[in-house]
């Protein structure tokens, strides 16, 4: 997990980066198209680890009948 995370946080960066430049920095069409589609890319990458969190932390915290929340180990 820790390598997907370094890989989600440097994700994470470059999306920040791309964002900057675009804000920031005269560029041409193409350029700016370019690095709209790597942010687009990366964008969906981080939703996708994102939502695998979220899944594994509904798992490990579902919720008994009576109410109460049950906490599991989640083995991947």
């Amino acid at each position: 997990m820790s390598s997907e995370k370094n890989s989600f946080e440097k994700k994470m960066q470059r999306l920040e980066e791309i964002v900057n430049i675009l804000e920031n920095e005269e560029l041409g069409i193409e350029e700016s198209l370019q690095l709209f589609q790597e942010g687009m890319k990366i964008g969906k990458e981080c939703k996708e680890f994102l939502k695998k969190l979220e899944l594994k932390v509904n798992k490990i915290l579902e919720v008994n009948e009576d109410g109460t929340l049950t906490s599991e180990p989640f083995d991947e």
